[in-house]
């Protein structure tokens, strides 16, 4: 949990507040919007994320949808 709250906070930018509220979110209900931003930022965004992870051993996903 601390680690979502890290990604949050550190490449999406929300307050601590926030980076936990959507932590509990996803954590009760599976999925939350986490913002919405133009193809290429929220590319960037999905591969730096999966990339901490991936770098830090553990089992986290984020994708895009398109709006």
């Amino acid at each position: 949990m601390e680690f979502v709250v890290e990604i949050l906070m550190d490449i999406f930018h929300k307050n601590i507040v926030e980076a936990e509220r959507l932590m509990m979110f996803v954590h009760q209900k599976g999925r939350a919007v986490v913002g919405k931003y133009p193809y290429d930022i929220a590319a960037t965004k999905v591969e730096e994320s999966m990339a901490r992870a991936k770098a830090q051993g553990f089992p986290f996903r984020v994708t895009m949808e398109e709006c």
